[in-house]
């Protein structure tokens, strides 16, 4: 029976210590990328050097013994090039919704994204459906960015358009890769390997579409611009490093947790960065805008106590099981080792 009891609690702390990872990366890439942008004004080109980081960085780590990864077999590629590109877009509807709107109306459709994964993990994943207490959180979220937005943002119609596009890909994206991670069997630094490698090789494609490429060449061929400033250098730099370590967590995070529980804590880790962008900067909201965060950050509380209470019993199955499955495929997995 105290074996049982242990291995919950070491379960619980594994589980939390990876959530938190999550969200600190996550809040924390967000402000410096925003660094990262100002002082290397080339968005694709830095998602790309970021995808490189990552998917070298596994390898290397892996060649090296300190970590293990799934090796890189076409038919999973195959398999894994949907997820892959489904985040890509994610990535790319994001970097230009922050390009053409503020730190608020990201916040804002960030925060709806918990309910329309909720409703696709009920309708597409067959998991049970969530309780009022969840449902009722997920609008205080919702509620409180609304509020948040309301209060000293503009929108313009191409801001609304790419935060409609970003809205779609990034629903898709939570359910898909969840989906991914369950059925696929990789162990976590094999999806990090693979979403990453992937990736950088989805770039050069919207490097094309964009025109990127020209504005990248322009300023090789004049000499001109940052490229070689230790400031723009330990930008780019330090975004590549939480790059890899968001990899790592959010697909560990992704396999510990449910989809929306998922979602719900990159909705309230923006409160940090929001929290940052006061400190750092004279552009922020009021201190009714302050208050309606503060609201966002209890509905992820409250979601929390509402899916350990009813809705409880069926994430610790799904869990169990993923743990079952995780055993099966790989027993070196990280989160085994811990």
């Amino acid at each position: 029976m105290s074996s049982i009891r242990f291995d919950a609690t070491k379960q619980y702390y594994a589980t939390s210590s990876l959530v938190l990872g999550y969200a600190l990366c996550s809040s924390l890439l967000a402000v410096i990328n925003k660094f990262a942008i100002t002082k290397f004004n080339y968005p694709g080109l830095l998602t790309a050097l970021q995808y490189l980081t990552s998917a070298l960085g596994v390898w290397v780590l892996g060649k090296l013994g300190f970590l293990h990864h799934d090796q890189f077999t076409f038919e999973i590629a195959k398999k894994f090039l949907p997820a892959a590109m489904v985040f890509y877009l994610a990535i790319f509807t994001n970097t230009n919704l922050l390009r053409h709107a503020n730190v608020d109306t990201f916040i804002v459709f960030r925060s709806l994204t918990p309910l329309l994964v909720a409703l696709a993990d009920t309708t597409f994943r067959r998991q049970p459906c969530p309780s009022k207490l969840t449902f009722v959180s997920l609008l205080i979220i919702l509620g409180g960015a609304v509020g948040y937005v309301a209060t000293d943002s503009a929108f313009t119609l191409t801001a609304y358009s790419w935060a409609f596009a970003y809205l779609v890909t990034i629903t898709t994206e939570m359910v898909y890769i969840k989906h991914m991670v369950t059925n696929l069997g990789l162990n976590t630094w094999g999806f990090v390997f693979y979403n990453n490698l992937l990736s950088l090789m989805i770039a050069p494609v919207f490097w094309f579409l964009t025109g990127e490429y020209v504005d990248v060449f322009a300023t090789l061929g004049s000499n001109s611009g940052n490229w070689f400033e230790p400031i723009a250098f330990f930008a780019v730099s330090l975004s590549c490093v939480f790059g890899l370590a968001i990899s790592f967590f959010g697909f560990a995070a992704r396999k510990a947790i449910s989809a929306t529980a998922f979602t719900v804590t990159g909705v309230v880790n923006k409160f940090l960065t929001v929290a940052i962008n006061v400190l750092i900067w004279d552009k922020h909201a009021s201190p009714f805008g302050l208050l309606c965060l503060l609201f966002t950050l209890a509905g992820g509380v409250l979601y929390q106590q509402s899916v350990t209470g009813a809705g409880g019993a069926p994430a610790q199955r799904e869990s169990t099981a993923l743990k079952q499955t995780d055993c099966e495929n790989d027993g070196d997995d990280f989160r085994d080792e811990n």
